[in-house]
């Protein structure tokens, strides 16, 4: 079971810095996030980053955040249009996606079909759809996700979860990679106090069950990829920094190694 590094775990370093970290702390592959990064957006720079490192692409993380709504195009199907080709042409194998935003309307109506022909036109990639959670400001909650924060309350062929999200959103990640199911494509592993935002934490920092999770895949034989999502904006320096990465790696590993039955 791959795990890989997400290239967001290092900002606010750029995208290149992600394969040379990963290179350094061995990890099997990267998720590249594509953001406002022009080396993100770039198969012929990101292709160059591979051969360089000797680390694979193995997911690409479709520009879905607030900061990338122009990236590529002001279309959000055309965006996933764009991530789809992108990670076929580097050899990916997982598209991870967000819902729509609330306002996106048109895109929102259209979302769930307009995924089924990406998948019919790209079959050797996974479109996953991430939990997301609701936003909590001044006492209140609302949910910026259309029709929801959670996924699987739709049902989609393919899912991200994102421990993490499921702490923001104080939900079990268990009963949710329960609900996913076999349709359980990619994780995005981080920590959370379940204080309601999102924190991700190196695993192992917060309350979540991040080593049942793990250990339950590997005993259920789980075939996709898990990806380090780490927030390391406050990290002083690289050092401490991949101080960090260091340790969500070798806790992903550790848990990953339950004997299976």
């Amino acid at each position: 079971m791959p795990v890989l590094l997400s290239s967001s775990s290092v900002f606010p370093e750029p995208t290149a810095a992600a394969f040379e970290v990963a290179a350094t702390l061995g990890y099997d592959g990267v998720e590249v996030m594509v953001w406002t990064d022009a080396v993100s957006q770039d198969t012929s720079a990101l292709q160059g980053l591979v051969e360089h490192y000797g680390v694979p692409i193995m997911s690409v993380h479709a520009p879905c955040l607030l900061v990338t709504q122009r990236v590529w195009s002001s279309d959000p199907m055309e965006r996933l249009r764009r991530a789809a080709v992108l990670a076929e042409d580097l050899g990916a194998t997982t598209v991870v996606v967000h819902p729509p935003f609330t306002w996106q309307r048109d895109y929102a109506r259209g979302f769930a079909q307009g995924i089924q022909r990406l998948a019919r036109r790209h079959p050797g990639l996974r479109f996953a759809i991430e939990n997301m959670y609701p936003v909590r400001m001044a006492g209140r909650q609302f949910v910026p996700y259309s029709p929801g924060w959670d996924p699987t309350r739709s049902g989609y062929d393919s899912y991200t979860l994102d421990i993490s999200h499921c702490a923001a959103s104080r939900s079990d990640a268990l009963e949710m990679a329960e609900a996913m199911g076999d349709g359980l494509a990619h994780i995005h592993l981080g920590d959370g106090t379940g204080e309601g935002r999102d924190e991700h934490l190196v695993p192992g920092r917060g309350n979540q069950p991040c080593a049942q999770l793990l250990e339950s895949l590997a005993r259920r034989g789980f075939s996709g990829s898990v990806a380090l999502e780490v927030a390391t904006r406050r990290a002083r320096s690289r050092a401490e920094r991949e101080a960090d990465l260091a340790d969500a790696l070798q806790f992903a590993r550790t848990h990953l190694s339950v004997p299976v039955p």
